[in-house]
């Protein structure tokens, strides 16, 4: 481990114990929350979050999507706030995901998703917050206080409570056991940190790069990306590798910094495709991942251990994220813990 006196460094290291603690608690919530979908013959999924928690929204959708067969929709808060023209929700089940739980349009979405007799639920990890109060059921990530800026705990919590519920509702005693292994590949992630370190090092000069990944990891290339603008102030361009093919490759050239995450599984061969175009293009190519074909494919390859299963993996490839960026912006000369222009808690209506 590295040494460092920032709260930011401290909360990113905390992770493998605050996911290891929500799934000891929070399984008998998770389950009752699965049961009244079963109950109540829940025909799709809307999930309402703002920030880094829209990025956990992302893994929830491709985690209801293929576990549970709910379509799922990300809401749009300004047809409630500002347009008043907030859609039919009778039959649907309307999941709100905020660290803090004090964004007043969160709570009016919950709110009128409760008013046409809606599924309610909420993730959150202040419990006492207007969001967790106007929700039918809360499943409470429990990091404890998150004291940086940027959030990173609190996300881990967020992502494995979705997984949790996605693995309940699919039934399947094999997906819930599996996530009992990741508090450990949380820990194995971390122990990359004197790498990232080195690594980012010999980026401190870049001011622009790509973050992609697809399926599962496509939310941990946004949480990524959003994390490197928000603390080196790094113009981070996040995108499924599919799309990333359509168009904006076109910026990559000599010298350009991509950073692919991606994990064994049918995702796999397209990202080995994709790397070998970067790489004939000249970038500077990262890679997150623990299939070694992709690893042999890049510059810089950062090893995770195997052993998740796919949709499990971005929970683990996130931490390297958070590494990466918190390195990099100290790397820059900055203060990880004060990112300017940002507060804690952002309240939008």
């Amino acid at each position: 481990m590295v040494e460092a006196a920032h709260t930011l460094y401290r909360e990113i290291h905390d992770q493998g114990e605050v996911v290891e603690r929500a799934i000891a608690r929070e399984a008998g919530p998770v389950d009752a929350l699965a049961d009244a979908v079963r109950r109540r013959g829940v025909a799709l999924a809307m999930i309402v979050a703002r920030g880094t928690s829209d990025h956990a929204a992302v893994y929830g959708k491709y985690l209801l999507e293929s576990f549970a067969a709910l379509p799922v929709a990300l809401a749009a808060p300004s047809l409630y706030t500002l347009y008043g023209r907030p859609p039919r929700l009778a039959d649907a089940l309307v999941l709100a995901i905020s660290q803090s739980g004090q964004s007043a349009d969160l709570v009016a979405v919950v709110d009128e998703a409760r008013r046409q007799g809606a599924l309610t639920g909420a993730i959150v990890n202040v419990r006492q917050s207007p969001l967790a109060e106007v929700a039918g059921q809360v499943l409470w990530c429990g990091a404890g206080p998150e004291l940086a800026v940027a959030a990173t705990k609190s996300y881990s919590a967020e992502l494995i409570l979705l997984a949790m519920l996605a693995a309940s509702l699919s039934g399947d005693a094999a997906q819930s056991e599996a996530i009992g292994a990741v508090p450990e590949a949380v820990r194995a992630a971390l122990a990359l940190d004197l790498q990232v370190a080195e690594l980012a090092g010999t980026l401190v000069g870049i001011d622009r790069c790509a973050v992609l990944a697809r399926g599962y990891s496509y939310a941990t290339a946004l949480e990524t990306a959003l994390k490197i603008k928000e603390t080196c102030y790094v113009v981070a361009d996040a995108y499924s590798a599919a799309d990333f093919l359509h168009g904006p490759i076109a910026v990559v050239e000599s010298g350009f910094p991509v950073i692919l995450f991606g994990a064994a599984g049918p995702t796999a061969p397209g990202l080995h495709e994709l790397a070998r175009t970067l790489s004939a293009r000249g970038a500077r190519t990262i890679a997150v991942t623990d299939d070694p074909a992709l690893a042999a494919l890049v510059e810089h390859p950062l090893h995770l251990e195997a052993g998740l299963p796919e949709w499990l993996a971005p929970i683990a490839q996130v931490v390297v994220g958070q590494l990466l960026a918190y390195h990099l912006c100290v790397a820059k000369g900055y203060d990880p813990d004060r990112p300017r222009g940002l507060q804690k808690v952002t309240s939008t209506r």
